[in-house]
C-alpha cells in the first residue's frame, strides 16, 4: 500500500471511530489504530494482524510486555507506546469512575476495574480499597507486589495507609496468577492477621476479594471474614 493510500486507509478509520466509536470495528482494526499514533504514514494492518495472530485477542495484545511486542515485524518503540498509553488511560478511566461511590451499589464497576487491572498480571499484587465511613471509596492503592506470604504483608503498614486516608473500613484485594481463585492457608492467615490489625483502631474489612482470571472469590459471600 502507497503513501497516499496508507493516509487514505488511516484517514478512514478515524473517521469511522469518531462517528460511531468500535461498533463495526474488528479487532485487527482497533490494534491497528493504536499502532498509528506511533508511526502515522506506515501501512500498520499487517502488523496488527500478526500481533493478534501471536497474543490470540485484543486483550492478548495490550497485555502483552514491550518486548514480545516488539518482537512482531513493523512494530517497534513507538509503536508501543500507542499501545501501552491506550491500555493505561483505560486502567485510569475505570478508577476514576469509582472513586467517591459507594462500595455495595458500584460493585459490577469495581469488579470491572480489579478484573482489568488484575487478571493478566503475572506476580501477585496485594491491594486495598479504602472506603470512607458512607461505604465510598476514597482510594484504592497498591501495598504490595511479589508472592503473597505472612512475611510479605506488613499489618503495621497497612495500618499507616488506613490511618493516613482516614479510611472507616477496607477490602483487601488480591490476584492469583495460577488462575485458581480459591484462597490458600496463607490468605486466610494474612486475612485474619490484617483484620485484627485494623480493628485495633476501629476499622472495619467488609471484604477480602481474589481475583483470578474472570473468577473473583469473595471471603464475605463464604463466610471467611
Amino acid at each position: 500500500m502507497n503513501t497516499q493510500n496508507n493516509i487514505g486507509h488511516r484517514q478512514r478509520l478515524r473517521e469511522k471511530f469518531l462517528k460511531s466509536g468500535l461498533d463495526g470495528f474488528h479487532d485487527y482494526e482497533i490494534v491497528e489504530l493504536l499502532l498509528t499514533l506511533g508511526t502515522p504514514r506506515k501501512d500498520c494492518k499487517q502488523s496488527a494482524k500478526d500481533a493478534l495472530k501471536k497474543c490470540g485477542s485484543l486483550k492478548g495484545v495490550l497485555e502483552a510486555s514491550p518486548s514480545d511486542l516488539k518482537n512482531i515485524s513493523g512494530i517497534g518503540d513507538n509503536n508501543v507506546f500507542g499501545l501501552k498509553i491506550a491500555q493505561a488511560v483505560s486502567r485510569r478511566y475505570l478508577a476514576d469512575r469509582i472513586i467517591d461511590k459507594d462500595f455495595v451499589r458500584s460493585s459490577d464497576d469495581v469488579l470491572d476495574y480489579l478484573k482489568h487491572n488484575l487478571r493478566d498480571k503475572n506476580r501477585e499484587v496485594f491491594l486495598i480499597i479504602f472506603l470512607n465511613g458512607r461505604n465510598q471509596i476514597i482510594k484504592l492503592e497498591i501495598l504490595f507486589e511479589g508472592t503473597l506470604s505472612t512475611s510479605a504483608v506488613y499489618p503495621r503498614e497497612v495500618v499507616k495507609k488506613t490511618l493516613e486516608n482516614d479510611a472507616a473500613a477496607l477490602v483487601f484485594v488480591h490476584n492469583h496468577p495460577s488462575g485458581n481463585p480459591n484462597p490458600s492457608q496463607d490468605d486466610l492467615t494474612i486475612t485474619k492477621k490484617l483484620k485484627e490489625a485494623v480493628q485495633a483502631i476501629d476499622v472495619s474489612v467488609h471484604d477480602h476479594l481474589i481475583i483470578a482470571g474472570n473468577d473473583v472469590y469473595s471471603f464475605a459471600d463464604h463466610g471467611l471474614i
